[in-house]
């Protein structure tokens, strides 16, 4: 079973956060409604039967590579407020790449696990060249005193790379995180199946779909160790919407059936 998570195959729900400080969305003066509405959705995922939910500043493109001091102490207390509340492991995203960021929003707020786009060597992407920091990263982890897990992506999406797929995540297995995780070109893009097939061939470690994970195709990918999910889940399908605890039923009881037949 793959920690911090109480189930095989766990169902990892997104809440998308409102535009915060430091991003051009930003309202000023809205930290509460952020946190209500963040608040909402954890209550959508729990009530559907997710197993984990990753917070994250999707809404605050156009992305800095290091999120800007006041999006991190934002995002602190957001997790921090969600922490509190859960009863679900809760990770942290921030983009586009500030795995130290989330790391120390993980120490402080209690968060379980952190994910990062780019753990290490280097991808192409819409802010240009973007450099992993896994060795800072674990530093930083050991520094703090925590045990929160890493979660590193594998060719993440939005960007180019240079290495092959399966290059790539012997790559990062050698930087020792917790789990991979493989998605497809773009947020909701479908992740292929030959290559989670191909990162599962090289590596040791649980590696998750991050992406594209629907009702009738979440079965090509019952050799995943997990499902991290976020545009399937909305009111809709729409990416910007509030999560909708149907669409959140429906899903987990598809993956229940995956851990069943398993």
């Amino acid at each position: 079973m793959m920690e911090p998570f109480a189930v095989e195959k766990p169902l990892i729900g997104m809440i998308h956060l409102l535009p915060l400080a430091g991003s051009v969305g930003y309202a000023p003066g809205s930290l509460q409604l952020i946190l209500e509405r963040a608040l909402q959705d954890l209550y959508a995922l729990e009530s559907g039967g997710a197993d984990g939910v990753i917070v994250e500043n999707l809404s605050d493109a156009p992305y800095a590579v290091t999120a800007p001091r006041e999006t991190v102490a934002m995002m602190s207390v957001i997790v921090h407020r969600l922490v509190e509340k859960a009863h679900l492991p809760i990770g942290v995203n921030m983009l586009r790449n500030d795995g130290l960021a989330a790391m120390a929003i993980a120490a402080a707020s209690g968060a379980s696990f952190v994910r990062v786009n780019v753990f290490c060597g280097v991808a192409f992407a819409d802010q240009g060249m973007i450099e992993g920091a896994a060795r800072d990263l674990h530093w930083l982890r050991r520094d703090l005193g925590t045990d929160t897990r890493i979660f590193a992506d594998v060719h993440v999406k939005h960007a180019a790379h240079l290495t092959t797929i399966e290059e790539a995540a012997i790559d990062a297995e050698r930087n020792r995180p917790e789990a991979l995780i493989v998605s497809g070109i773009g947020t909701g893009k479908r992740t292929s199946p030959d290559d989670l097939q191909a990162v599962k061939s090289v590596a040791s470690l649980p590696v998750l779909v991050g992406s594209g994970v629907r009702i009738d195709n979440v079965s090509t990918y019952r050799d995943a160790d997990g499902f991290i999910v976020g545009t399937l889940l909305k009111q809709d399908g729409a990416i910007d919407g509030p999560v909708d605890v149907e669409r959140v039923r429906a899903l987990a009881d598809a993956v229940a059936s995956l851990r069943q037949d398993a």
